[in-house]
């Protein structure tokens, strides 16, 4: 099999990492903007056997064009940024190479499903962290209940406790700006049966916030984290059904009301402001200032968690299944929890369609069209592990 890496930042160093050490993968080509410091990075690892770097501009369509043309590579993992993705995905269906990424699936990937499943292609978007590992566990939760009446899911990553030793006790494993950007983003949960509308100023507020006690790890503040509603149509679940649903965000307490007051203040609003006649982004400033205070040392760990709840009932039977995972950087080899997790996970999904393993073709979707037992037992092998709970629980809705 041979493998297009597209982007070798953070989660594209753990996918090159995996990647080599597969033996179904032969060959493998690196394309990043920063080429000189991929070779670097490529002969510094010991990559060279497998790995052939090659320079990349992403803003060049014709660029990658070139790169998929000559390489006509069985598989591409995208892990540009998101503003790429559709242009890469249809380059990929053009060329007849099947594609991974690891973020959401956009109108524009979604419209390739025809055409890439007439030229017998798979095209596997959301597929990483969150969205990823989550929507596969979320898919296998509920499709192991008859009926489903809440869904509850959170994503994140954050530093452990001794390494969240700042203001606002955060560091950075993935873009800051890409953090901000989604803590300005509106969200929609269910709660009590009825549909809560929280807007982009609204998320940090105490009514909308919980408290979540992860085992061995701590206590955290829950943000709400985009539409939730959109999940249950992806389930083909009816939400009027569901008493709660939510999708949510991790934090150390004091988060919330820290980015409350910045919001407050008009410091995340999208409107640019102008400064000294020039137009200023709030959001890429605040993150070019702060970002470089929010780095990890050396032996400090990042932590990551996903966690899925839920209920319903199995023949019958009120029925609760909890699936968890719990991840924290590898002070070995260096890669983050948050690189891990992404990038193994990116490589795993173009692993499992390069040999086979998935079958399907057209635009997949984790919540259904992966296999849920081989992608946990690929997981493992690399140290990640999925804890699931089940338990019967109180029915607690009144008699009418």
């Amino acid at each position: 099999m041979k493998v297009l890496l597209l982007g070798v930042g953070m989660q594209g160093k753990a996918a090159l990492h995996d990647l080599y050490g597969s033996d179904s993968v032969e060959q493998i080509i690196a394309a990043d903007e920063a080429y000189d410091a991929l070779a670097e990075y490529v002969r510094s690892k010991g990559y060279t056997a497998k790995v052939q770097s090659e320079p990349v501009d992403a803003s060049d369509e014709v660029s990658v064009a070139k790169l998929m043309t000559h390489h006509q590579p069985d598989v591409v993992i995208d892990l540009l940024p998101t503003r790429f993705h559709a242009d890469v995905a249809a380059l990929a269906v053009a060329i007849g190479a099947h594609l991974v990424n690891a973020s959401y699936v956009a109108p524009a990937i979604a419209a390739l499903d025809v055409q890439a499943s007439e030229r017998d292609l798979a095209i596997l978007p959301e597929f990483g962290l969150d969205p990823g590992i989550d929507l596969v566990l979320l898919g296998e939760a509920v499709h192991s209940l008859d009926t489903v009446e809440m869904i509850v899911t959170y994503g994140a990553g954050f530093p452990e406790k001794r390494a969240a030793d700042n203001p606002i006790n955060y560091k950075v494993s993935w873009t800051f700006e890409g953090v901000l950007k989604s803590y300005r983003r509106p969200g929609r949960v269910i709660r009590d049966g009825v549909v809560v509308d929280i807007g982009a100023d609204e998320i940090f507020y105490a009514e909308h916030t919980h408290v979540l006690d992860v085992e061995d790890v701590g206590q955290f503040e829950a943000i709400a984290n985009g539409d939730a509603l959109l999940f249950a149509d992806h389930l083909g679940i009816d939400s009027s059904m569901l008493q709660a649903l939510g999708r949510y965000t991790l934090r150390w307490p004091g988060h919330c009301a820290f980015w409350k007051k910045m919001v407050d203040l008009h410091l995340l609003d999208d409107e640019p402001i102008v400064v000294d006649g020039a137009l200023v982004d709030r959001k890429r400033f605040l993150a070019a200032v702060i970002e470089p205070n929010l780095q990890y040392g050396p032996d400090e760990r990042d932590v990551v968690v996903v966690r899925v709840e839920v209920s319903g009932k199995k023949d019958g039977l009120p029925q609760q299944v909890v699936y968890q995972m719990i991840d924290k950087r590898d002070l070995v080899s260096g890669l983050s929890a948050m690189s891990r997790t992404v990038g193994f996970t990116a490589s795993i999904g173009a692993q499992m369609i390069g040999t086979g393993a998935i079958t399907k073709r057209g635009v997949l979707s984790p919540l259904s069209d992966v296999p849920y037992g081989l992608f946990v037992q690929e997981l493992v092998k690399r140290g990640i592990r999925i804890a699931c709970q089940r338990s019967e629980v109180e029915d607690r809705r009144t008699e009418k």
